[in-house]
């Protein structure tokens, strides 16, 4: 423990903006530049065009942005591809009802004519990143004005993507890196008929619940399985029966080998957003007085939802997703804020700071140009917390899982706008507007949402000072002294927005006038109207600012640490992160190891609680010990640790050994080190990945569905132990 403690001290004495060991998200065009021979010499065994090509099939084109905010990957040559069952679950909750519940039972198509349509899914395949820097930055001068080189650098970004995409049908995108200081073009290929195969009952996708999430150790079989289809010449099309499964320019090998502690591993996937370069300024926002806001008042929703939801299986059908969703935000910022208490993480970015400073300080031409860095930082954050508050707190109780009838009343504000232009388009908002509202209806309960009403509204009215509150809102609370339970069943009777039959009869034949009365709607454009004409300019107006001085400091730090490499801010693109399996001290005499097993599952089986009522198949396989060719020591391995550096997005993503072969899927992050997004911490950030062999174990032995198993190509022989 003292030589643990040791390392760990001296890791924190070592931290700088730039990568420290293991942590990073790299580039994958650059990783034959800057890191292959670290990774190699970390034991990887294949090259840099193995992992990225565009000359022949690699690694990349086997990785995909699964939906909207996930990673998937390819494991056939028949499109099979797994991701995560949490990024699978509104897809799954979309196809279930009390007759047929996929979430409780789980599904398993037996062919590729059960497997379910999904429309609306997308998977995304990059074609080929470029750097572009010098073409978006043509024409750019230091002297010229923000509005004169924004507009020459969208011109720039116009005529680059019409130009790549041109004669194909193929998408494509300009994002900025490092603050704006480096551009990438990324062209991609879209496809839209995604098919869902198979997923594990939540019992085991979704094993240990919101108790478990973000936590190590961790016994979580989340996983879920899709099908990607094309037509007839293997490219995108809207779906059809006539859709074949789409053959992949590469799939992963599935290896049967394992893990061991010090083990090479990567994770290519797709990371949402960190904020790893972002000033002491922004952290303090965050943790001092955005998330803590945040926590309460998600934790209230969450906390009603749950209560419910152990009432009644149709309410836990209806709010499952929505309380998974918001309970996964909650529960990070109160592991980030803790993790960065338990790091000093702003005392120690103000740190680097002074060092910044300092070397600014020793050079005239650095001091005009970075010398008042912080004094613009400080005097914009001084307001920009207090509208980001306003903004981010209004939408948690007008949102979707707030106030309900608030965010479906919203949603008409087009149409009511289009009523009064007698615009011809307002057949088709209509259209629109059935689709959505059937959504809406399908996932709410009256009496769960007159719940979630009172409860927003009442710490709307304590958190959010009263000349930031929507009017309408202030003109309720006045009217019932606060008392919103004493108001709420008179709102709801009076309103359209909360009964779906109504909503039904308003769509068939539309009335602007009478949705202008109902009292959601008006609650809804109101706060819209405060956000948009008092909230947002200011916001805008700072962010424009922001990212101007972002981006120069940005510079500024690369320009300090010219000798180092550095990573950008994941920005939902394809990246790579590697490191090597291992543990970790959790605190004081508290070790936890790489893995854990299906003998962990058992111990944590209790039938009184949803989350850890293990399925009566899985304890049959584990009493019988029926484990297969999955098992190794006579028990069945279900998850391990790394340290990669991973965050939001990268969930589904391959973990990958030095061969490339895929040992597992990752899924979440352990608590300690949550706050990688924003401050690496080496001793403790770990992701948390599912053991590939679960997964096979659960396909074959408990779902009976071998023949998935069969399109896959399966390598090496079980010969780790743990």
């Amino acid at each position: 423990m003292k030589k643990r403690l040791v390392i760990f001290a001296l890791l924190v004495a070592m931290f700088t903006p730039s990568a420290v060991a293991d942590e990073g998200m790299w580039i994958p065009v650059l990783i034959g530049k800057y890191n292959i021979q670290l990774m190699q010499e970390n034991g990887f065994r294949l090259t840099a065009e193995d992992i990225y090509s565009i000359n022949k099939a690699s690694m990349k084109d086997a990785v995909v942005l699964f939906g909207g905010g996930c990673t998937g990957e390819f494991i056939s040559d028949k499109g099979l591809i797994i991701t995560n069952h949490h990024c699978g679950y509104g897809s799954i909750q979309n196809h279930s009802t009390l007759e047929h519940d996929y979430l409780a039972d789980g599904f398993w198509a037996s062919s590729n004519a059960e497997e379910l349509s999904n429309p609306g899914l997308t998977v995304t395949i990059l074609k080929y990143m470029e750097d572009v820097t010098d073409r978006v930055l043509a024409g750019v001068t230091d002297d010229m004005d923000k509005e004169k080189r924004d507009a020459i650098v969208n011109a720039n970004i116009t005529a680059i993507n019409n130009e790549a995409v041109k004669g194909t049908h193929y998408l494509s995108a300009v994002r900025p890196f490092f603050m704006g200081n480096q551009y990438f073009l990324i062209v991609n290929e879209v496809f839209r008929d995604v098919r869902l195969v198979g997923a594990p009952p939540s019992a085991i996708g979704k094993f240990g619940g919101d108790t478990d999430n973000w936590v190590w150790p961790r016994h979580t079989g989340d996983f879920s399985l899709f099908r990607v289809y094309a037509d007839s010449e293997n490219k995108p099309a809207a779906y059809s029966a006539e859709n074949v499964p789409y053959k992949p320019a590469y799939h992963f090998p599935v290896s049967l080998a394992g893990v061991s502690e010090g083990d090479f591993t990567m994770v290519f996937g797709y990371p949402g957003r960190t904020q790893e370069y972002a000033p002491s300024q922004h952290i303090r926002m965050l943790k001092d007085v955005i998330y803590p806001k945040q926590v309460e008042i998600r934790g209230k929703k969450i906390s009603i939802m749950e209560q419910e939801m152990a009432t009644d299986p149709l309410i836990r059908l209806k709010y499952s997703g929505k309380s998974f969703g918001l309970a996964n935000g909650w529960k990070k910022w109160i592991g980030e804020i803790q993790s960065l208490d338990n790091m000093d993480g702003v005392k120690r970015k103000e740190a680097f700071e002074k060092e910044f400073m300092t070397w600014v300080a020793a050079d005239p031409s650095r001091m005009q140009k970075y010398g008042s860095l912080f004094e613009q930082y400080d005097e914009i954050y001084d307001s920009y917390a207090k509208y980001y508050l306003v903004s981010i707190y209004t939408s948690e109780v007008f949102g979707s899982a707030g106030a309900e009838p608030a965010s479906l009343a919203g949603a008409f504000s087009r149409a009511v706008e289009l009523a009064a232009k007698q615009s011809p388009d307002l057949g088709k908002e209509l259209e629109r507007l059935q689709g959505y509202a059937d959504g809406f209806f399908r996932n709410y309960d009256q009496d769960v949402s007159k719940k979630l009403f009172v409860a927003v509204m009442e710490l709307y009215g304590k958190n959010v000072e009263t000349e930031w509150q929507a009017p309408a809102y202030r003109e309720l609370a006045a009217s019932c002294k606060g008392n919103f339970g004493a108001v709420v069943d008179k709102l709801f009777a009076r309103s359209v927005f909360t009964d779906e039959e109504r909503v039904k009869t308003l769509l068939a034949s539309f009335d602007a006038k009478k949705i202008q009365r109902d009292p959601f709607y008006i609650l809804a454009v109101s706060a819209a109207e405060l956000i948009e004409s008092r909230v947002r300019p200011e916001m805008v107006s700072a962010d424009a600012r922001l990212t101007e001085l972002n981006k120069l400091y940005m510079a500024a730090q690369m320009e300090q640490g010219k000798d180092k490499v550095f990573y950008p801010d994941a920005n939902s693109t394809l990246r790579l992160a590697y490191g090597k399996v291992m543990g970790y001290d959790s605190r004081d005499a508290v070790y936890h190891k790489h893995y854990t097993t299906l003998t962990g599952v058992m111990e944590k089986d209790n039938p009184a609680i949803y989350d850890y009522d293990v399925p009566d198949r899985l304890r049959e396989l584990y009493e019988k010990k029926d484990f297969g060719r999955y098992a190794i020591n006579g028990d069945v391995p279900v998850c391990f640790i790394a340290n990669n550096h991973t965050t939001g997005g990268n969930s589904g993503s391959p973990v990958l050994n030095a061969e490339g072969h895929l040992i597992g899927v990752n899924f979440d992050r352990a608590w300690e080190g949550v706050a990688s997004d924003i401050m690496y911490n080496p001793a403790q950030s770990r992701n948390i990945s599912l053991d590939i062999r679960y997964v096979l174990f659960i396909v074959d032995k408990f779902a009976g569905a071998g023949y998935l198993i069969d399109e896959m190509t399966l390598v090496g022989e079980p010969q780790h132990t743990p």
